[in-house]
């Protein structure tokens, strides 16, 4: 499957990083708007680089564009090539409207052209051993769902030293624009949609904590640096979901069954443990719990939990630089394209998961609660986790 790169910034390092872990990926060629960017990218990496985006989408060997330009460009850049009859795979958001993301869903349905977008860690082996687990039963019946997106203070760490290999900068500037609500959201809600349905309602608080992170973006000009949103599934659970850049980090889940308690730790690191720990019942049970608290007290690293053995494909190398395979949603698409059956990164489900950040970053432009709109068919396992 030949693929083209369009953006060739700070994360497009992730993505060349991890294509090795897939083979039958080939690069035909990168593009960037900006010359210096695009030469420095491609020399160091020996690729051929496109003169202009038109030559991307003439290029009748290019199968899937991966879409890694500025959020802002997303919707213009994955709208040209599903038009021209390119699939695409875009890094998140897809748009920044839902008008932008429904026309892109809209015309991706239309065409038979397929779209996908990032993040592809519902993909990986934390997230499918711990759906895994939950369709075996292992914690009972799951009643809630509580998953933090929280990096710190962002702005008081030397960001702007946050070099990628090839050598671009971490876009700071985009970054506080866009909103740590529509970069990060997703990581947990591809979860969440995946192992229990579409939402119905939502719930949702933004706020700007932190108005003056940077003089290069005025106030008026930052998004929400936090938020927190509860959502109700049609089966009946309800997730609570926080993200910001304010809090210290944590990027854990915990999934509460009835029997039980599903835990992972870190949603960026595709090999993070899954932890089991039986819910505690009746009199020994509130007993036990007394326990353990006074002995996390004394030692806050102590866990009455045990780690399941991770399911794992075939073949899979860890990154040396970052523990996430960037490159695994898009073979996941173009297997999709070459079995002619649904990507689990399908158009309904992403644009689902985008109604949901668009919410929960600008709830004041929303009723509230939030009676979600879309819906999507149910996602199937990797078959190395079935």
């Amino acid at each position: 499957m030949n693929i083209a790169i369009v953006g060739c910034g700070y994360v497009s390092d992730f993505y060349l990083q991890t294509l090795p872990n897939h083979p039958e990926l080939k690069i035909r060629g990168v593009f960037d708007r900006d010359p210096i960017r695009l030469a420095r990218f491609s020399q160091r990496n020996g690729l051929s680089a496109y003169r202009d985006f038109e030559s991307v989408l003439e290029d009748r060997s290019v199968d899937i564009v991966v879409n890694l330009t500025n959020p802002k460009s997303h919707y213009e850049v994955s709208k040209a090539c599903l038009e021209a009859g390119k699939h695409v795979y875009s890094e998140k958001p897809l748009g920044m409207s839902l008008a932008e993301i429904r026309e892109l869903t809209a015309i991706s349905l239309a065409t038979g052209v397929r779209m996908a977008c990032a993040p592809c860690n519902l993909l990986s082996e934390s997230a499918q051993t711990m759906w895994r687990h939950l369709r075996e039963g292992r914690i009972g019946r799951v009643r809630l769902a509580y998953a933090e997106l929280d990096d710190g203070m962002v702005h008081k760490a030397a960001y702007r030293n946050w070099i990628s290999e090839s050598g671009s900068p971490w876009p700071f500037k985009n970054e506080f624009e866009t909103g740590c609500t529509l970069e990060h959201a997703d990581y947990y809600l591809t979860w969440l949609c995946a192992f229990f349905g579409p939402a119905k309602r939502l719930t949702a608080f933004s706020s700007i904590q932190i108005p003056d992170k940077t003089a290069e973006v005025a106030a008026a000009d930052m998004a929400p640096d936090f938020s927190v949103g509860c959502i109700e599934f049609d089966n009946g659970v309800v997730a609570r979901l926080t993200c910001g850049i304010v809090a210290p980090g944590d990027h854990s889940i915990r999934i509460i069954g009835d029997d039980g308690v599903l835990t992972v730790s870190e949603s960026w690191d595709f090999g993070s443990p899954v932890r089991l720990r039986a819910m505690p019942h009746g009199l020994p049970g509130r007993i036990a719990s007394r326990v353990e608290r006074e002995i996390k007290r004394r030692s806050p690293a102590f866990m009455l939990t045990r780690n399941l053995p991770l399911a794992r494909p075939a073949r899979f190398k860890r990154p040396t630089a970052f523990p996430m395979d960037f490159a695994r949603g898009v073979a996941e698409l173009g297997a999709a394209i070459r079995a002619d059956r649904p990507c689990r990164l399908s158009p309904e489900f992403c644009m689902h998961v985008a109604e949901l950040t668009l919410v929960l970053q600008n709830p004041e432009l929303y009723a509230r609660p939030y009676a979600v709109e879309s819906r999507f068919d149910p996602i199937q396992p990797m078959d190395w986790a079935a």
